[in-house]
């Protein structure tokens, strides 16, 4: 099923199936659900559509900015922070951690593999 342009599993609990939206986690997703006013342990594919409706109200009721938009705003705030050369900026810039963790180890998932550097083998030498 369709959702604001995204396909949301049916076989998964209303509850656990509206995370799936980019920008709606597990307790925005159950706010959305008590607002519009149905069973959160109800599955995705037993949905009308005047609940599924009542599902779009509840998140426009709301105002939540969500996917494209979300993800346009992120990336705006990135983009100023690289132009204006700020710290955060320079270690987007590096695709080093922005948040102060260590890099001396770890920080891999933003480094990516490791690169050997400097070590000459014997098998180069001659």
């Amino acid at each position: 099923m369709r959702i604001l342009g995204v396909d949301i599993p049916d076989n998964k609990k209303l509850a656990y199936a509206l995370p799936y939206i980019y920008g709606i986690g597990l307790s925005r997703a159950r706010q959305i659900v008590d607002k519009a006013g149905l069973d959160p342990d109800k599955r995705v594919y037993t949905l009308s559509e005047e609940e599924l409706n009542k599902i779009l109200a509840a998140i426009d009721q709301f105002g939540y900015v969500l996917e494209g938009d979300l993800r346009r705003d992120i990336a705006g705030n990135i983009k100023r922070l690289e132009l204006i050369k700020c710290y955060r900026g320079i270690r987007h810039i590096k695709g080093l951690p922005v948040r102060g963790q260590r890099t001396s180890t770890n920080a891999r998932t933003r480094k990516g593999a490791r690169k050997t550097v400097g070590v000459v083998s014997k098998a180069n030498k001659k």
